[in-house]
């Protein structure tokens, strides 16, 4: 297979690098998120069936949706004051409610390259901070301090050209939120 110790071929490395990826992602989402701190799976709601029941179900969705998002404001927002977690949060509901995005959470997070932290796995490196969890809540409680954004970028780090094309609506921390 390999000659001593030296580099292995290209195309094992690459195979190695994507089994990595698929395995680290749905295992943690089928291994660890379901006994995540943020589940609420405790809740008394059960339809006469034994089924679970439409108000446990919208619980297991919203907390989902919270574990979900408190991650990416962590990878995006990590040093940014309060205000401008939330403003991050809101920025991913208001693309939810924007046709030109997916109209889930998981469908605007997980879009290729539409957030740094997604692309490089940062938002698998650590649990989010209780502040982030908070602003993610508020988030999805409606609080939205972008005024509709639905774009934002750290105008110190390189963007595409494009990005300064959107109107700029409001600058909170280190991150400028547009439309």
């Amino acid at each position: 297979m390999f000659k001593g110790l030296g580099k292995p071929p290209r195309h094992y490395v690459v195979f190695g690098f994507i089994l990595i990826l698929f395995i680290s992602v749905a295992g943690y989402f089928s291994i660890f998120h379901p006994v995540s701190p943020f589940r609420v799976s405790h809740l008394p709601f059960k339809s006469p069936n034994g089924g679970a029941g439409v108000a446990e179900a919208q619980a297991d969705a919203y907390s989902d949706d919270l574990w979900l998002m408190a991650r990416v404001i962590q990878g995006e927002a990590a040093g940014e004051p309060f205000l401008g977690k939330v403003a991050v949060g809101a920025v991913l509901m208001n693309r939810v409610q924007n046709a030109s995005f997916p109209n889930t959470l998981a469908g605007v997070i997980f879009e290729p390259y539409a957030f740094e932290s997604v692309s490089n796995g940062l938002i698998w490196q650590s649990e989010p901070s209780d502040e982030s969890v908070q602003a993610a809540q508020s988030a999805l409680s409606g609080w939205d301090p972008t005024y509709g954004s639905i774009f934002f970028w750290n105008p110190s780090k390189p963007v595409s050209p494009w990005m300064w094309t959107r109107e700029i609506v409001t600058q909170i921390g280190n991150h400028v939120f547009a439309r």
